[in-house]
This record gives structure tokens, sequence and C-alpha cells, in this order.
């Protein structure tokens, strides 16, 4: 795996062996920023929100294309060293921050650096993990007036989700499925 743009672009990742860190293929995490480039503009200042963070690819990919800063949400032991290198390797030890914590202990603990302009969660897939998270960042307000959650699931998951946010936009990818979630009010302003 390589950052694919921005200022640490081509910059290799570090290896891993085992099953507990799934990250994002590589075409999948250049979709996902094609999308967000589309809808933001530019990442320039945006404030980042990783949970199950495992390698913090997107995140770091997230601050390589200039968001402010970057905070990695994760509770294992390998993803924590893994983070942790990869923030050295993309020489972005300066705006980012691990939080080893599983993601429903660590988001109220978030409230001080809210709010968050974009929020990545992939947590493993169907046991939903997604909609009491989603539910937390709605209550308390963890999410930017007008930014955006990208959930990944499986395929064919589905999430509920609370009334005040609203799925704008999924796309699949072979296993994958991206939802695109903001806030209720901001997918009216875009009709």
């Amino acid at each position: 795996m390589r950052i694919i743009s921005g200022s640490a672009r081509g910059r290799k990742l570090a290896d891993f062996a085992g099953r507990d860190i799934r990250p994002t293929p590589d075409r999948v995490r250049e979709a996902v920023f094609s999308m967000l480039t589309s809808h933001f503009g530019t990442l320039c200042k945006l404030r980042v929100l990783e949970l199950f963070a495992g390698s913090g690819a997107l995140s770091l990919e997230a601050l390589s294309r200039g968001a402010q800063q970057a905070i990695l949400v994760d509770s294992g032991p390998q993803a924590a060293a893994l983070m942790l290198d990869n923030i050295t390797r993309c020489q972005l030890q300066n705006k980012a921050r691990i939080l080893r914590q599983p993601a429903q202990d660590a988001l109220p603990l978030l409230e001080k650096d809210a709010p968050f302009d974009l929020i990545f969660m992939d947590p493993p897939y169907q046991q939903g993990l997604i909609p009491p998270l989603l539910q937390q960042i709605a209550t308390l307000q963890l999410l930017s007036q007008h930014g955006i959650i990208v959930a990944e699931t499986a395929a064919k998951e589905d999430i509920d989700l609370p009334t005040s946010l609203n799925c704008y936009e999924k796309r699949r990818y072979g296993s994958t499925q991206i939802h695109l979630i903001t806030h209720a009010s901001a997918t009216k302003e875009r009709a």
C-alpha cells in the first residue's frame, strides 16, 4: 500500500501480517478520495477522525492531501504500532494523533476536538457496529455542519441511520460498499 496523492505521494506504508487489520484497498481508497474531492473541492484545513483506523491509510491520505489534523482511533496493539510507523514514514507526526481505545469509548473524549469535517469508519463487517456509533456522533455533535462520514461495510450490508443523518450516496466496489453520510439538513441544501 502507498499514499496515492499529495505531499506524501508514493510513500510506502508498513507491511503487516494477520487478519486483525483490514486495510481499504488502494482502488477503493482512490475512489473515496475522488468522491470527497468532488464534495469538498479541496481537503485543505479539514479536521479528520478515523475510527477502526488499522493502518491509518485513510487519515494519512487525507493529511497528505492537505487536511489540517487527524485523530486515529483503534484499540488493537498491532494497529497502534502500525499507525505510528506509517505516520513516521509519511512525516506527518505533527498532524496526526493516535488514540488507542475502542471507538465507542473514544467518542465522548473527542467532544473537545469536535467538530470533525471528515469521519472515516471501517469496523469489522456484519457486526452492527456502525449504527450505535452514528448515534453517538450525532448526539455528541462531532460532525461539522457540512461534514461527511465515510462508512465502509460489506457489499450487501445496510445501515440504520439516526434521523439527523442521511446517506446521500452509496457505491459498491467488489465485496465492499462505501456509504457517504451527512447531516439530513445538509442533504436538503444539496438538493
